[in-house]
């Protein structure tokens, strides 16, 4: 007996699919996984959600191409050469109405300042300080909203309608149309609002001062804005705080809620979303104000200027396309309000 041992011949089997691997037709295209082909039949009687899933986990588990995946679907690309074009517009109208912005309230300015050189304060009594302290406190809110966006545009906006707007502020408060005490307060959130609002644009102001600020206007605004609108009927209804004490209890209540994790995400969503609707508010109720005054003393209209409204009208008119561009509804509520003073 020999010692070797004859070798015994085994039949041959396949080898297993290797997964994950795909092989090369002769035309070029990608033959399909093998472990595809041996499951298919499994899941034809499936229910359809059911082979969903099932189709789902196999491009996980496979690694199908992108396109096998997205055979079905028609995504839309933007293109970004139009895209560019069209930002790039836009921001030219947004730059172009700091003109009519930067002359908004001059007209106004030089007329109060002949009354108060004149001896005429009765003649500022035309404008109403609760209105011009709403579309102060409107602008202020609005100029942290797009600071915080990086609109540059906006930002310039509002920034000089803060500053025209305190001007007029001030010569209301040397007419004594205006309370000292209302205008020393108005003074100090005007220049704690302009500081802490550029500091945070260029990027030299903490998080946690950020924060605070944002907490502060949404209370504030929430505060200001019901009061405000209950004060311009005052004559017909009786003078009462309790507006503005009511609204900004929930208001503080809300915010201190948020940041101690106690609303749902939409909840928290919300809170952050008060301050910039506050502030559009605050900016439309201006007109509403200055109607309101024109209808109980027709003859103060000779106060007023025509052509700061006609210029607030222009000015707003090339932001709309800004507004559009970026869709925001934000936008289009503020830069809309002038149309509805000036008709």
């Amino acid at each position: 007996m020999s010692s070797s041992v004859s070798s015994v011949r085994l039949p041959l089997r396949a080898a297993p699919p290797l997964y994950g691997r795909r092989e090369w037709r002769a035309d070029g295209a990608r033959a399909p996984s093998p472990a595809l082909v041996a499951v298919k039949p499994l899941s034809c009687r499936a229910p359809a959600s059911y082979r969903s899933a099932l189709l789902l986990h196999r491009r996980r588990r496979y690694a199908l191409p992108p396109v096998a995946a997205t055979a079905t679907s028609k995504p839309v690309l933007k293109d970004p050469k139009k895209y560019q074009e069209w930002d790039s517009l836009t921001a030219k109208f947004a730059g172009a109405a700091n003109v009519p912005f930067l002359l908004l309230q001059l007209p106004q300015i030089i007329l109060n300042a002949r009354n108060l050189l004149a001896g005429n304060k009765t003649a500022l009594f035309a404008v109403p300080w609760l209105g011009m302290l709403t579309g102060l406190l409107g602008n202020l809110s609005l100029l942290s909203y797009f600071a915080k966006k990086k609109e540059t545009g906006a930002v310039i906006v509002q920034t000089l309608g803060v500053i025209s707007t305190y001007v007029v502020i001030a010569q209301l408060a040397m007419a004594e149309s205006m309370p000292l005490p209302q205008f020393v307060a108005t003074s100090a959130v005007v220049a704690a609002g302009l500081l802490l609002n550029f500091l945070n644009y260029f990027g030299w102001l903490p998080g946690t001062l950020w924060l605070l600020w944002e907490d502060f206007i949404t209370i504030g605004g929430l505060a200001v804005l019901p009061q405000v609108m209950w004060s311009t009927f005052v004559p017909f209804i009786p003078n009462s705080l309790l507006p503005g004490i009511i609204s900004g209890s929930l208001a503080a209540t809300a915010v201190i809620m948020a940041r101690m994790g106690k609303l749902s995400k939409g909840g928290i969503n919300f809170v952050g979303s008060l301050s910039g609707w506050t502030a559009t508010l605050l900016f439309m109720w201006m007109p509403v104000a200055q109607m309101w005054t024109n209808y109980l003393n027709p003859s103060n209209i000779k106060g007023l200027s025509a052509f700061t409204m006609l210029l607030a009208m222009i000015g707003n008119g090339l932001m709309i396309p800004r507004a559009v561009f970026i869709r925001d509804l934000m936008w289009y509520a503020v830069y809309l309000q002038p149309w509805i003073l000036l008709f």
